[in-house]
Formats: structure tokens, C-alpha cells, sequence
């Protein structure tokens, strides 16, 4: 007789659903039961000492000279102070209903697996290039291209090296296009996200794949790709044993980005001469007046049937980043999902910076998703900070994804994309833990009983666990 394993999944997660539920009522209740009236008052006293800290870091970031450093004192000693109370009051309480609050997270995750996973991208098997170049900075990532011997390895498996020489100007897209009429089937950067960009535009443009090598100092594409940045090197085995993914390629007017394109106070702050000798002096100068509007463009952004007014900051990104998990943020789990992601950020004042601390949906925080998105200013060009590259573009700027444009060859063997937790959606919850039965029972939870050997066949497939391009 045959085990019907979907019933039992749900089963189970139908009633971790109701211990994740049962668990964070318990983590509330312990603390005001324990401490009576007096845990009441510090419930209270938490929740406004949270808001003055984040009116202090408001006041901090907006305000100069000895008033600046008063409110960075606050920020400071306000939460400090209120752990202290916290830990000497209801110290065994506390501690109880943190490890209740863990138990009610891991149970509603683990209730929520598999009804809002990613789709792992499919992977295509082709024959090797014939003819790769591979366009390397030997300046990125504090010289990766030459302590992994990144050209000796390319060199040895078939690839032209195409070195940008530090000191001198060079035309990367000029490089990749010329590249490409004299016959390169493949075309790969071994730098930033800026660079990997620009590559990657024209070997969208000529339909021959990319190859991305991990040599810059963050390189949050090649992570999203699930790709090694560790090793570098490794990411050269896609010449000879490699798969094919189709992702997208965004656009901030006729600029490319793999990541995303920022305007606002961050976009203006990167044009300063002195930012990159001085990130967080030249930060503390010019934020007061960009916060305050005193200074930069004055924004207008429309994003499919939403339009934000006067925003501080604007983050367009290559697909949506994950917003709903502390651990996840910066990652995207998609990147074919044809859409751009789009956060804006809004604070009128110290009250509107207390808001997005507290409040769960706050007004001041927008975070969205569009096929096009389009930047207005008051003024003729727009400061923006493109895959980090600072840049001014005429306005207004037209972002738009391209999707499915690039062919971005990979190792076959590589670490991947972890899918990210489900977000703890407590709405979805409570409904998960009052049904009864398997009538709310997810239809892909009922597992196959036979594959096809067809499916097993197909040269189009995607390994379990293996990465995608979430």
C-alpha cells in the first residue's frame, strides 16, 4: 500500500503553522505576565525608547556641529540603556521569550516551505566556445586577476585575454565590440559590476553568451548567478564543462546594469571628488542638506501606477531584492523575472523616522515592482550611481528590463543560489493553522510517483539543488 506523503506534509505543516502561532502569543504574554504591570510599562517604554532612536539617527544625519553629536549620543545610549533595563528586570523572562520567539519563527518558516519557493532557472547544455575573449581590470578587487593567475588559466583553456593596462583610459564596450567582429563566440569580464555590465550589454546586443569571472570586490551578480566569488579561477571551468542561463538586463536610459541604478542622496554623494578618499566625512557633509532638500534634484518617479514625490533615495534594481528577510537582503532570488524591483525612501522628519522603524507598513518606504520605471527631476541632468559606477544622465530617465536578453554561461559544477526562507507571513498562517483537513493542501505538495524517462532525457533541465539565478 502506498505512503501518502503529501497528506503528511501538510499535516505537519498545518500544525507547526498553529505552534508558530501559539509560540510568538507565549513570547509576548511571558514578559507581562512575569512582570505584571511594571512589563506593561516597559513594553511601552521599549516601544517609544525604539521611536527616539530613530528620531535621534534622523537628527544625526540632518543636523551639524555639537546638536549632531548630541543626537548620535542618543541614538546610542537610548537602545543601550533599554536592553540594560530590560536584562536586569525581566532578565529569565527575557530570556524565555526570545528562545519562544526563535521557536515561533523556525516553526512558521518551516510551516510556509514550498508555498511561495523560487522557480530554479533552466539550464541549457552547448558545446564549448570556439573562440572566448575575456576582458579583465587587473586593478578590481585589490589585483584578483593576478594573485588567482586568472589570464594564465584562460590562456590555457582556449581563451584571448584582453588586459585593461592600469593608468590608461579604456573604451570596455569599444573592447567587447570589436571582440565580437573578429569572430568571438563568448565574450566574458573579469572585473566589477560596473565592467561586467558593459560586456554584458554587448554580448546581449550580438546574441553570444557571457561569461562572468568574480574578480571584483563585492561582485553581487556573479552571487546572484550562484557562482564562487572565493574563487574566481573557478568560474573559468564554464569554458569547458558548462551550462547556459537566460537572464535579464536592466536599463537606466541608454546606461546597462546587472544589478541596479540609484538616484538621490546616495547617487549624489558618489559624484564627490572627495567621496573616495573620504566616504564617511563627505557622507556626514553633504547628507543634511540632501536630506533636508536644501541640496540635489528634486525627484519624481513613476513606477507602473504608483508615483512617489520628492523621494530621498531610489533604488532600481535588475529584478527585485528579497525585502521580507534581515539575512536575505541584497540577494535577489530571480533574475529572469522580467521585472525591475523598485525601493523608495521618503522621511519628512523625525516622526516620519520613527514610522519606518515601527510601523510594519510604513508610508515613508516604498517598495514595488515594475516593467518600466521613469525618473524626473527638476533640472536637466540626474546624478545617478549605476552598478556603484557614479555617472550624471539626462533626465528624465527611462529604466526599463530587458528580459531574458543574456546568455550567461556558467560552471556546471558550482556552489548556487540557497532558496531564501519563506517570508513569515502571519496572515497566512492563522489560515494555514484553521484549516481542517486537505482541503487547503497546496497543489505541488502532491509529489509524483513515476518520472519520465523522457524528463530524465532532456538536455534542459536543472539538477536539484542545483543553483539558479534567483
Amino acid at each position: 500500500m502506498g505512503v501518502d506523503w503529501s497528506s503528511r506534509g501538510y499535516h505537519a505543516q498545518r500544525w507547526a503553522a498553529r505552534g508558530a502561532l501559539l509560540a510568538a502569543a507565549l513570547a509576548v504574554a511571558t514578559p507581562l505576565v512575569y512582570g505584571g504591570l511594571r512589563g506593561l510599562l516597559l513594553l511601552v517604554l521599549g516601544v517609544a525608547g525604539l521611536g527616539l532612536s530613530a528620531a535621534a539617527v534622523w537628527w544625526t544625519l540632518t543636523l551639524r556641529g555639537p546638536l549632531r553629536w548630541g543626537a548620535a549620543l542618543v541614538a546610542v545610549c537610548v537602545p543601550a540603556g533599554l536592553l540594560a533595563l530590560f536584562a536586569v528586570t525581566l532578565f529569565w523572562a527575557l530570556l524565555v521569550s526570545l528562545a519562544l520567539w526563535g521557536l515561533a519563527v523556525w516553526s512558521g518558516r518551516y510551516a510556509l516551505r514550498g508555498t511561495g519557493g523560487h522557480t530554479p532557472a533552466r539550464e541549457r547544455r552547448l558545446p564549448p566556445p570556439r573562440k572566448p575573449v575575456l576582458i579583465m581590470n587587473p586593478r578590481s578587487g585589490g589585483g584578483k586577476v593576478g594573485r588567482f593567475r586568472l589570464r594564465e588559466k584562460a590562456e590555457r583553456l582556449g581563451a584571448r585575454v584582453v588586459l585593461l593596462e592600469p593608468g590608461q583610459q579604456h573604451d570596455v564596450t569599444e573592447l567587447a565590440r570589436r571582440a565580437v567582429a573578429d569572430g568571438a563566440d563568448l565574450l566574458g569580464a573579469a572585473g566589477g559590476d560596473g565592467t561586467q555590465a558593459l560586456v554584458a550589454a554587448v554580448a546581449a546586443e550580438h546574441g553570444v553568451p557571457f561569461l562572468v569571472i568574480s574578480a571584483g570586490t563585492r561582485n553581487h551578480f556573479a552571487l546572484d548567478l550562484g557562482l564562487d566569488r572565493g574563487d574566481p579561477a573557478a568560474c573559468l571551468d564554464a569554458l569547458t564543462d558548462g551550462v547556459e542561463l537566460r537572464v535579464d538586463l536592466g536599463f537606466a536610459g541608454d546606461q546597462p546594469f546587472v544589478n541596479n541604478a540609484s538616484f538621490g542622496a546616495y547617487a549624489a554623494i558618489v559624484q564627490s571628488p572627495a567621496y573616495r578618499d573620504d566616504k564617511i566625512g563627505t557622507s556626514l557633509e553633504m547628507l543634511p542638506d540632501l536630506l533636508t532638500g536644501q541640496q540635489g534634484p528634486r525627484l519624481h518617479v513613476r513606477a507602473g501606477d504608483t508615483t512617489l514625490t520628492a523621494p530621498q533615495a531610489v533604488l532600481v534594481s535588475n529584478n527585485p531584492y528579497r525585502t521580507g528577510d534581515p539575512f536575505g537582503l541584497g540577494r535577489r532570488e530571480r533574475l529572469d523575472s522580467g521585472t525591475l524591483g523598485v525601493l523608495g525612501v521618503k522621511v519628512e522628519g523625525a516622526i516620519s523616522a520613527a514610522a519606518l522603524l515601527l510601523n510594519p507598513d510604513p508610508a515613508g518606504l516604498t517598495v514595488l515592482t515594475a516593467p518600466e520605471v521613469v525618473i524626473e527631476a527638476d533640472r536637466d541632468e540626474i546624478e545617478a550611481g549605476v552598478d556603484g559606477e557614479a555617472m550624471v544622465l539626462p533626465a528624465p530617465v527611462h529604466c526599463r528590463i530587458a528580459a531574458g536578453a543574456l546568455r550567461v554561461r556558467v560552471p556546471r559544477k558550482r556552489p548556487g543560489v540557497a532558496p531564501g526562507p519563506p517570508r513569515l507571513d502571519w496572515r497566512r498562517l492563522r489560515k494555514l493553522a484553521a484549516t481542517v483537513g486537505r482541503t487547503a493542501a497546496p497543489t505541488h505538495l502532491h509529489w509524483p510517483r513515476h518520472r519520465s524517462r523522457h524528463a530524465e532525457a532532456d538536455t534542459e533541465t536543472t539538477p536539484p539543488g542545483g543553483p539558479s539565478d534567483t
